[in-house]
């Protein structure tokens, strides 16, 4: 077991916190991944979040993302949607899951199916000016989707990731921005998981070692950074 939850003030010891590390004049974008009610509303979520951390990520999220708005930085929203259950299955991983009664996620073969309500981006944290990418099927929001691309055609260079869950697809985002050589910052108060508080901040811990800044939407929206249009490109 580890202390204390204390996400809201972790950080890198190596890192200035004032600071996008690598990048003098940064571009972000916000990569928001799976803020959809099949994690966050307890009505039909069939993965849920604990309700009280679910009302918490969808709070902090609405808060940041309308100031990124705001400043210009677009806004890829990331939502994991299947066609049916084969697609789920086909990962031996989530299979075996299925399959055990005692495992926290054996509801992953009904998840977020085509249609169902929990492939619904939760309203608060959704504007129609996002950009929606709605291909994705494992936890690295990067794999089978045009994110790639789509960040790039927006002339961003830097990430700045938010969502559920933090030991998943958040840190298999933040692990495959890295390794595309974007700049990548997880906003830790935007984060969460299903998995409990242990998970969540051990996740942080091994992203801020190796693949991305940790940092607060405070620390984040004190740096002033912004875009004169959410379509800019750069040559």
């Amino acid at each position: 077991m580890i202390g204390p939850r204390s996400d809201d003030t972790f950080s890198n010891p190596i890192e200035d916190p004032s600071m996008i590390r690598g990048i003098a004049q940064p571009h972000p974008g916000v990569i928001a991944i799976d803020l959809h009610r099949g994690h966050l509303d307890p009505e039909v979520a069939t993965m849920p979040l604990e309700p009280s951390t679910a009302a918490r990520v969808v709070a902090a999220n609405a808060r940041f993302l309308r100031w990124c708005r705001a400043a210009g930085i677009p806004i890829f929203q990331c939502v994991a949607t299947y066609r049916d259950a084969e697609e789920i299955r086909a990962n031996p991983g989530w299979r075996a899951r299925a399959e055990d009664q005692n495992d926290l996620r054996k509801t992953v073969l009904i998840h977020n199916l085509k249609g169902s309500p929990g492939c619904t981006i939760m309203p608060d944290v959704f504007d129609p000016s996002d950009f929606v990418i709605d291909a994705k099927k494992r936890y690295d929001c990067f794999l089978g989707t045009d994110l790639d691309l789509s960040l790039r055609a927006h002339g961003v260079d830097t990430v700045l990731i938010t969502g559920v869950n933090t030991n998943s697809c958040v840190l298999a985002t933040a692990a495959a921005a890295c390794c595309r050589d974007f700049a990548a910052v997880v906003i830790s108060d935007c984060v969460d998981t299903m998995d409990g508080p242990d998970f969540h901040e051990w996740a942080l811990r091994i992203i801020g070692t190796a693949f991305a800044q940790v940092m607060h939407s405070d620390e984040i929206m004190a740096l002033g950074l912004g875009r004169k249009s959410p379509h800019l490109k750069r040559a």
